[in-house]
């Protein structure tokens, strides 16, 4: 089956340029939208997956989703620490156990946090939640190279002293280097600006005995524990649930991390979809008039198609295929108008933990591949009735209205 040919339909674009602009822009803007809200959702969701390690687990509380609603008490922290036998030792780990931090070659890399939401002012106005995380010594030989301080020192032990994350620096007050920062009634200074793969760099760390006593919480939110090679978790995870001393539920870092992202990015993807299905029916419509004009113009030509041989559903093809075409340029236009976003930082709240979370947009090429195949979907759409009232004229009928 013989197809007319394509420069044919590319030449018809050229001559209609003010009509194919106006369509290419359309699409382009509904395809820009949707990139756009994809890419927030992508950069929050790569946010979390950065973070997680499968080597790293966590002990909470039985049936709790978060660590937010977790609580382990002391006693039982240590039980487990000391207790479970898959947890790595500093001697298993490093080459040099005393290397940046001081550990006994058989002490085991687990640590006790505690994780609470507190209400802080933004820089440029309103309140938002900060979390705060009271961190034993542990926690940074099991984060490894991944924490680095940025500006400033570390906290010291046992002193009212924290770190923020870089991310809270510009956004969050009294988050730079030398500020006070008071939780409760106890003032804590800020002595260093620490970065770290995940959602951990819009934290604020300290001490975890200091920030239990200020923020009155006696226990411990998680157990954070590095696990030595070939552990199976899951036999873990079913081992610890029934555990008489000391239930608890057990998850790698990775699966927890991205756990935390399913409402935020489920809500950002309903909202892409619905702008896309909004903008994009009027994009449609914009298709098919523009279709339906060229089609009106090109009578004559069509006319002469058929009579010269060419089947119908090869007249059919062809005017797909135009519509397919305004709709790539749409599309690849629109990922041109969304690429300078690209790395923008923003932040919002993670549903989940109702807590502030800076990230950036990510254009990535998952996301450009969406677009552009919605942007040839909606061509596709806008063309196949313009497509079809071409198909089904009678060659006489065209030629006679030339």
């Amino acid at each position: 089956m013989a197809l007319p040919p394509l420069s044919y339909n590319m030449r018809s674009l050229w001559v209609r340029k003010s009509a194919t602009l106006l369509t290419v822009v359309g699409i382009g803007a509904t395809v820009a939208v949707l990139a756009g809200v994809l890419s927030l959702q992508q950069g929050f969701a790569n946010l979390y997956a950065q973070g997680g390690r499968s080597d790293v687990v966590m002990f909470l509380r039985p049936g709790a989703t978060s660590e937010g609603e977790s609580g382990i008490g002391r006693e039982a922290a240590e039980i487990l620490k000391k207790g479970v036998e898959e947890i790595a030792t500093a001697q298993e780990l490093f080459d040099d156990p005393a290397a940046g931090i001081l550990f006994a070659e058989n002490q085991p890399l687990a640590s006790g946090e505690l994780y609470l939401a507190v209400r802080r002012q933004k820089l440029d106005g309103g309140e938002t939640n900060v979390p705060i995380r009271g961190v034993e010594q542990a926690s940074f030989a099991i984060a490894g190279e991944s924490l680095k301080i940025t500006e400033g020192e570390n906290f010291k032990g046992g002193t009212d002293e924290v770190i923020v994350g870089q991310a809270l620096v510009a956004r969050i007050k009294n988050c730079q280097v030398g500020r006070t920062i008071t939780l409760n009634t106890t003032p804590f200074t800020v002595v260093g600006v620490f970065d770290c793969a995940g959602p951990f760099r819009s934290e604020i760390w300290g001490d975890a005995a200091r920030m239990s006593e200020a923020l009155e919480r006696p226990g411990f939110s998680r157990i954070l524990a590095k696990l030595k090679p070939g552990v199976d978790v899951a036999k873990l995870a079913e081992r610890l649930k029934n555990d008489p001393r000391v239930p608890c539920k057990v998850l790698d870092e990775k699966s927890y991390l991205e756990g935390q992202t399913k409402a935020l990015s489920g809500t950002l993807i309903t909202l892409g979809v619905f702008l896309g299905l909004v903008m994009g029916t009027a994009a449609v419509f914009a298709g098919t008039n523009t279709m339906l004009a060229a089609i009106s113009a090109r009578s004559h030509e069509i006319g002469v198609l058929l009579a010269i041989g060419f089947r119908p559903f090869s007249v059919f093809l062809s005017f797909v295929f135009e519509a397919v075409l305004l709709g790539l340029l749409g599309g690849l236009l629109g990922c041109l108008m969304v690429l300078p976003i690209n790395g923008v930082r923003t932040g919002t709240t993670n549903f989940q933990t109702f807590t502030e979370v800076a990230f950036a947009f990510q254009v990535t090429p998952q996301v450009l591949g969406i677009a552009v195949g919605f942007a040839c979907l909606l061509g596709l759409l806008g063309g196949l009735l313009p497509a079809w009232r071409a198909a089904s004229r009678d060659p006489v009928d065209a030629l006679r209205r030339h």
